[in-house]
This record gives structure tokens, C-alpha cells and sequence, in this order.
């Protein structure tokens, strides 16, 4: 391996670690003793805890896919690393506006995450957290699954028009391939294939299970999507995966849901007064004149902007078919 290239491969893993954020020179960070460290810059040791660090940093981005840097080449990364940092302490540029506020940002970033570990390691998830979720989602679920073709189209009119034609005959493939707003392209005559019911949203969802093999329902199924017509071609019971199968991808979610409780409750202890002014809805935009109709143009009102929250989901595009969840 090029040696050149170590420290760039390195870069995007050290710079963002805690371990770039300790103090080094003249800072009141615990004495490195001569037995503990991997080397010296300067009369400065660098501690075996350090490498260690790196080392675990560089294998938990990597999630295996990438052999490990030999020993030696990270050791020559962290002395480098211990170099720029002496320069830049003797150049007072930790002292400069701009890398104190870099630093105040670094450290409540790392004392967030040093929060949320304490809780989770306080508060973990056991055994029977899994399970119970597990049971109520997955092994406990509806226990069937669906093959399902619809048409979807724009308002309950036409789906009402298109359940007549069905009515007096219709074939549905050749509908949806003629009217369905996903079918009109690919036509598959509005196949969906299989699915859970909980890969669908509620209202899809509940119809289809409460459909008959070979039936369709005979009013209008609305969702934020448009208005369907939906058509059960075959249903089967649904063998859920062993509880070990799926352990793994429980226990974060569960984490999460646990440090979101736990961010609430937080927050509605807290004093918190939010200062930034909030934005006005937007006025709408003049009509442009039409250059060659005489029809005037229609003018977009844009909807009120409000400002970002964190854990807000970015506003979806018109989709034209059952999202699967």
C-alpha cells in the first residue's frame, strides 16, 4: 500500500474523533506517562490508548470491508497528526475566533453523543424489550401476505366509472394499463405483487385484507396517493423470521425510540424559548404574461414555509402508487 496515501485514508477518521480533540501541549489533559505511550514528539507522548482509539474508529467506518492499517503507518499517522498540532498551538491558532468555535462545536457535539451512551448504557435494552417488540411487530403481526393489483387514478368520479365498467365486465389488467396513473407506462396491469399488510399504508392495507380471492372492492379506496380499486388475486400465510434473525435490527430501533422518550422528557423539563422570528407565508407570484394563448397563465401559490426541525421528513413528491413502508 502507497504510504503517500495513509494519511488521506486516515483523515476523514481522525479528524472527527474525539481523540483530535484532546488537548495536546500546554493544556491540562492528563499526563501521559513514558510506559504508556506508543511515541514521543517533541518531549510529548502520544498514548497507546490513542492508537487504540484510531484503531477502533478506522474498523467500526470500515465495517470490515477494508483491511486494517499495519500498526506501524497509523503510528507514523498520529505522529504527523502530533506535529500540526504542536505547530498550530505555537502559532496560537487555537486561540483564533474561528477554530474556538470550531472546537465549542466539536465539544457539545461529542458531549451529545456522551449523553445519549450514558442513558442507553443506564437504561439498556434487554432481552424481553426484544421480544415483547418482536411479538408485537413481527412474529405477532397479521401473519398473512397478499398478491394484489389496483388502479389508482386522481379522484373517486372515475374510480367509480372504472368499477361500473368492472361491473359490466371489464377485464382490470386492461384498465389499469389504460387508465391507472402507475400502470399507464409500465403495463403491468396494476400489479403489486407480494406484500405484508404493514408494507402498505392503513387505509390500502385494511381494504385488501378484507377482500376475497379474485374480488375487488367496490368503493373507492382513498389514501394520500389518489383513489384505488383494488383487486385480492391470492393471499398466503406468512412464516415471520426467528426471533434471532432479526435481533440485530430490533435493538436499534428500540434505542431509538428510547433516547426519543428520553430527549421529551427532557424538553418538557427544560425552560426553552425559541428567539428565531417566525417566517411569513410567502406572497404568491405574479401571473406571467402567456406569450402565444390567450388563456392568462396560472400562478403557483407556494405553501407557507415554517422553519426546519430536525426531525422533520422532507416533503414527498406526488407519488402514484402505494408506498410500501
Amino acid at each position: 500500500m502507497n504510504k503517500k496515501l495513509i494519511p488521506l485514508a486516515i483523515a476523514s477518521a481522525v479528524i472527527v474523533t474525539a481523540c483530535d480533540l484532546k488537548p495536546t501541549t500546554g493544556s491540562s489533559a492528563p499526563a501521559v506517562k513514558k510506559e504508556d505511550a506508543i511515541a514521543s514528539v517533541n518531549g510529548q507522548y502520544i498514548s497507546k490508548k490513542t492508537l487504540e482509539d484510531l484503531e477502533k474508529d478506522l474498523a467500526q467506518r470500515s465495517q470490515g470491508q477494508a483491511p486494517a492499517f499495519p500498526k506501524e503507518k497509523l503510528v507514523d499517522e498520529l505522529v504527523q497528526r502530533e506535529i500540526l498540532v504542536q505547530d498550530a498551538v505555537q502559532k496560537k491558532l487555537d486561540q483564533s475566533p474561528e477554530v474556538l468555535a470550531q472546537l465549542d462545536a466539536a465539544r457539545k457535539a461529542i458531549l451529545t453523543q456522551a449523553s445519549l451512551q450514558a442513558y442507553l448504557k443506564a437504561n439498556p435494552i434487554t432481552d424481553a424489550d426484544i421480544k415483547k417488540e418482536y411479538e408485537s411487530k413481527v412474529g405477532g403481526a397479521n401473519g398473512m401476505e397478499y398478491k394484489a393489483s389496483h388502479i389508482l387514478v386522481k379522484t373517486e368520479d372515475e374510480a367509480k366509472k372504472l368499477i361500473a365498467e368492472l361491473d359490466k365486465g371489464g377485464k382490470f389488467a386492461e384498465l389499469a394499463n389504460k387508465h391507472s396513473l402507475d400502470a399507464k407506462e409500465s403495463k403491468n396491469g396494476g400489479s403489486l405483487g407480494w406484500f405484508s399488510p404493514s408494507q402498505m399504508v392503513a387505509p390500502f392495507s385494511e381494504a385488501v385484507s378484507k377482500l376475497e380471492k379474485g374480488k375487488y372492492t367496490k368503493t373507492p379506496v382513498q389514501t394520500q396517493f389518489g383513489w384505488h380499486i383494488i383487486l385480492n388475486e391470492d393471499s398466503r400465510k406468512q412464516t415471520p423470521p426467528p426471533l434471532e434473525a432479526v435481533k440485530e435490527q430490533l435493538t436499534p430501533m428500540l434505542q431509538r425510540q428510547k433516547i426519543q422518550a428520553m430527549v421529551e422528557g427532557m424538553r418538557k423539563q427544560a425552560k426553552v424559548e425559541i428567539l428565531l422570528p417566525k417566517e411569513e407565508p410567502k406572497a404568491p407570484a405574479p401571473a406571467a404574461p402567456a406569450a402565444a394563448t390567450p388563456a392568462p397563465a396560472a400562478t403557483a401559490t407556494p405553501a407557507a414555509a415554517e422553519p426546519a426541525k430536525e426531525a422533520a421528513k422532507p416533503a414527498e413528491p406526488e407519488k402514484t402508487e402505494p408506498a410500501k413502508k
